[in-house]
C-alpha cells in the first residue's frame, strides 16, 4: 500500500464542510464503540450494521458516505481488536481499554463518495456534506495510477491547513546491487546512532532546538484571555511550530534509515522498548525527541522495499557484554568507554555495543539467506565480522 498526500485549496465554506465531516465521523466512530460497550459479543460486522442504524436515527450522520461512517465503525474496531490482543498475550500493565475520542481530525472514504478530475488535479465530494470542488497542490502525480488502484480517500487537518491522502494499492519494489555488507546499530541519546562500522550519526534534536520559540508562543497563549479571536491564532502559531517540528523528524528518520538500508544487505538493531522507557521522566524528553520508532518503522518499511534483511535483536547486556571476548564488564551510564581486562579491548561503549547487536544479528538469520538481491553467503560477512573484532 503507497500513500500519496496532496494539499487541498478551496473556500472557507468548504473548510468548514469539512471539519463537519470530521465531527461526524468522529460521533460514528464513538456510537459504535458505546455499541459495543452495551452488547457483549458484538463483532467488527455488527458494528459496520449498526452504522446504518445511527444514520436513520440522526440525519447529520446520514449526511456522511456510508463507506465512511463504515470505516468509522473500523477505527473503533482497531481499538477492541488491539485490545484483546494485549490480554491474550497477558501484556503487563495496562492492556489499552478502549477510550472514546475528543478530538478527530481525519475522515476516511472507501472507493465511493468522491470523484478525481481527468487530469487528477482536482478532488470532488459527493456525499451529503456537499462539500464540493477542492483543488490539489503538491509533487506527486496522482496519472500514473488507475482509479481502481485508489482503496481510500483520507481528509486530513493539521494546524496548516487541509489534506488529502490517497491510499494506492501497489507493491512497491526497487532493485539495487546487493553490498555484501552488514550493519548493526547502537541508538542512543548522545548519538542517534552508532553502527559497528564505528561510525556515527549525530542526534538532530529538532525539539530541545526549537523549545525555545515554543516557550516563547506558550506564553502568549497564556497571556491571551480565553475565547478570544488573539487566543485563536496565538494556539494556530503555536501549533504550526510542533508540527515543523515534527516534520523535520519525520523527514530525517525516512532519509536516514533509507540511506543506511540501501547501503547494506543486512540491519541489525535493537528491539527496544520506547513506551517503558519513557516512563523514566527525566529522559522522556530526550527518548521522545530522538524517534527511535519512527526510525525503526522506516527501516522495516525499506527493508521490504529494497529486498533487504532486517533484524531486531534484544537490547538487553549489548553494552556490558565485550564484544572480542564476551566478558561481562559491569558499565554505569556515565562510562562511555569499553575496556576489557580479559581481553585488553578497549572501544567506544556505543561502537562496542554495535558489535554485539550485529552479531546477534547474524545468528538469527542463520548462514544462508535469499532476499530480493539474490542468495548471498552470510559465513563470508562473518569472516568480514570477525577482522573488525580482531584489529
Amino acid at each position: 500500500m503507497l500513500v500519496l498526500e496532496a494539499k487541498l485549496k478551496g473556500k472557507t465554506e468548504q473548510y468548514g464542510l469539512i471539519d463537519e465531516a470530521i465531527r461526524t465521523a468522529l460521533f460514528c466512530q464513538n456510537k459504535a464503540l458505546r455499541y459495543w460497550m452495551d452488547n457483549r459479543g458484538a463483532g467488527k460486522y455488527d458494528l459496520n450494521k449498526y452504522m446504518a442504524v445511527l444514520a436513520k436515527d440522526f440525519d447529520f450522520a446520514n449526511k456522511l458516505n456510508s463507506q465512511a461512517r463504515q470505516s468509522s465503525a473500523e477505527r473503533a474496531w482497531s481499538g477492541i481488536a488491539k485490545f484483546f490482543d494485549n490480554c491474550q498475550k497477558n501484556k503487563p500493565g495496562k492492556k489499552g481499554y478502549p477510550k472514546f475520542k475528543k478530538r478527530g481530525h481525519s475522515v476516511e472514504y472507501k472507493t465511493s463518495g468522491w470523484k478525481l478530475s481527468q487530469d487528477r488535479k482536482y478532488l470532488t465530494l459527493t456525499d451529503g456534506f456537499k462539500i464540493g470542488k477542492l483543488k490539489l497542490v503538491g509533487s506527486r502525480d496522482l496519472n500514473f495510477y488507475q482509479i481502481e488502484q485508489i482503496k481510500r480517500v483520507r481528509l486530513v487537518k493539521r494546524a496548516d491547513g487541509y489534506y488529502a491522502q490517497f491510499c494506492i494499492d501497489i507493491d512497491r519494489k526497487e532493485e539495487v546491487k546487493p553490498s555484501q555488507t552488514t550493519i548493526g546499530l547502537d541508538l542512543g541519546l548522545n548519538h542517534f546512532y552508532t553502527d559497528s562500522n564505528g561510525k556515527v550519526v549525530e542526534n538532530p534534536r529538532f525539539l530541545r532546538k526549537s523549545e525555545r520559540q515554543l516557550k516563547k508562543l506558550q506564553r502568549q497563549v497564556s497571556k491571551c484571555k480565553k475565547g478570544s479571536a488573539n487566543r485563536r491564532k496565538a494556539i494556530k502559531r503555536l501549533a504550526r511550530k510542533h508540527l515543523q517540528v515534527s516534520r523535520q523528524r519525520k523527514d530525517f528518520a525516512v532519509k536516514t534509515a533509507r540511506c543506511v538500508v540501501r547501503s547494506n544487505d543486512l540491519i541489525a538493531y535493537e528491539d527496544l522498548q520506547v513506551r517503558n522507557m519513557v516512563k523514566n521522566h527525566k529522559l522522556a524528553k530526550s527518548i521522545s525527541d530522538a524517534s527511535w520508532s519512527m526510525f525503526r518503522d522506516w527501516i522495516e518499511y525499506f527493508g521490504k522495499v529494497f529486498g533487504k534483511v532486517t533484524v531486531a535483536v534484544p537490547p538487553q547486556y549489548t553494552s556490558q557484554n565485550c564484544s572480542t571476548c564476551g566478558t561481562v564488564v559491569q558499565k554505569s551510564l556515565s562510562e562511555r568507554t569499553h575496556r576489557c581486562r580479559a581481553c585488553g579491548t578497549v572501544l567506544d561503549r556505543d561502537h562496542n555495543a554495535a558489535l554485539n547487536i550485529l552479531a546477534m544479528g547474524l545468528n538469527r538469520v542463520g548462514h544462508t539467506q535469499i532476499n530480493a538481491c539474490g542468495e548471498f553467503d552470510l559465513c563470508q560477512l562473518d569472516a568480514n565480522l570477525s577482522g573488525k573484532l580482531s584489529r
